[in-house]
C-alpha cells in the first residue's frame, strides 16, 4: 500500500492548525516539519500545536540536525511530543549539511565522515536518553534521512525508517546539493537500505494535464536528464492516473511505497 507523509511548516497559527487537520482528514500518515535552527521554525513547538488538533497522524522532524541538537535536549523534546500527542512522535535525524548552522552554535562543520560519525553518535545517545524519559510509545520510531552510503548501512541495521532525498554532496554555497537521480544511483541507495522501509522525499509534485512540460522545465532548472526525472521517485507530474501509474512503476523497480511530499495535492491519491 502506498502511503504519503506531508512536510510543511507554520506561517500563521490558524493556517497551521487547519493544515494539520486537513492532512489528517486526507489520510496522510505523518506530518513532518524541517529543522534548521536559527533559519527556520521550531519543529517541536509546531508539532505539539498540531498534536492538539489531531488524533491519528504521526508527527516528527524531517530531519533534526545532529550537528546542533544536543541528544539530551532532543530526547526531551521528542518524549514530550510523544506524551502530548498520545504516542505519535517520530524521531527524525540527519547529519546536517549547512555550514552556517554549525557555525551558529560555535562549531566547525566536520568532513563527511565526521558528520556521519556524529549523527550516529547523536542517534544512539538520544535513544538512550529516550529510554529514561516519560513517553507513551515503548520505542519511538527512528527516521534517518540522508544518502551517504555509510549512514544508510547503519540505518539499515538500527533505524525504523530511512528517508531517501535524492541529494548528494553539498555544493560550495553550503546549501544546494548534487543530485543522485539516475537509476543506478537509486538502485545502489535502495540496496543499502536492506529490508528497512525507505521513504522518498518528493522534490517536485504537480497535478497537470501536461506532464512532459513539467518534467522538461524541472530538468532544465535542475540541469538533469529529463528521462531520469520521469523515472525517479523524487518527482511526479501528470494527471492523477499518470501519477498513480508512476507510483506502481517505482514500487515495481525499487519497492518504494512511502513518499514524503510538500503539498496537500497528493492527498487526492490516497483515496484512489
Amino acid at each position: 500500500m502506498v502511503t504519503f507523509s506531508l512536510q510543511a511548516k507554520p506561517t500563521a497559527a490558524a493556517e497551521w492548525l487547519d493544515l494539520a487537520r486537513r492532512a489528517e482528514q486526507a489520510g496522510f500518515e505523518s506530518l513532518y516539519v524541517s529543522d534548521h535552527p536559527g533559519y527556520g521554525v521550531s519543529p517541536f513547538v509546531a508539532l505539539a500545536a498540531a498534536a492538539a488538533v489531531t488524533s491519528q497522524i504521526r508527527l516528527g522532524s524531517y530531519v533534526s540536525h545532529a550537528g546542533v541538537r544536543e541528544p539530551v535536549l532532543l530526547a526531551t523534546d521528542v518524549a514530550t511530543l510523544d506524551v502530548v500527542s498520545g504516542g505519535r512522535a517520530v524521531l527524525g535525524l540527519g547529519t546536517g549539511h549547512t555550514p552556517a548552522e554549525w557555525a551558529a552554535v560555535g562549531r566547525t562543520r566536520p568532513d563527511v565522515r565526521g558528520r556521519v560519525d556524529h549523527c550516529i553518535e547523536v542517534a544512539e545517545r538520544t535513544r538512550a536518553f529516550l529510554a529514561d524519559q516519560t513517553r507513551v510509545q515503548d520505542r519511538v520510531p527512528l527516521l534517518i534521512g540522508g544518502g551517504n552510503p555509510r549512514l544508510l548501512r547503519w540505518a539499515a541495521g538500527h533505524a525504523d525508517l530511512i528517508g531517501l532525498t535524492g541529494l548528494g554532496r553539498t555544493l560550495d554555497d553550503g546549501y544546494m546539493h548534487e543530485t543522485r537521480w539516475r537509476g543506478d544511483q537509486i538502485d545502489a541507495q535502495v540496496e543499502l537500505c536492506g529490508d528497512k522501509p525507505a521513504e522518498a522525499l518528493v522534490q517536485r509534485f504537480e497535478v497537470t494535464d501536461d506532464a512532459g512540460a513539467s518534467y522538461a522545465a524541472w530538468a532544465e532548472e535542475m540541469k538533469e536528464d529529463e528521462s531520469d526525472l520521469v523515472a525517479a521517485p523524487y518527482a511526479f507530474a501528470g494527471t492523477l492516473d499518470e501519477i498513480t501509474a508512476k507510483l506502481r512503476e517505482v514500487e515495481k523497480r525499487w519497492g518504494i511505497t512511502r513518499f514524503a511530499v510538500r503539498t496537500l495535492a497528493a492527498g487526492a491519491l490516497i483515496t484512489r
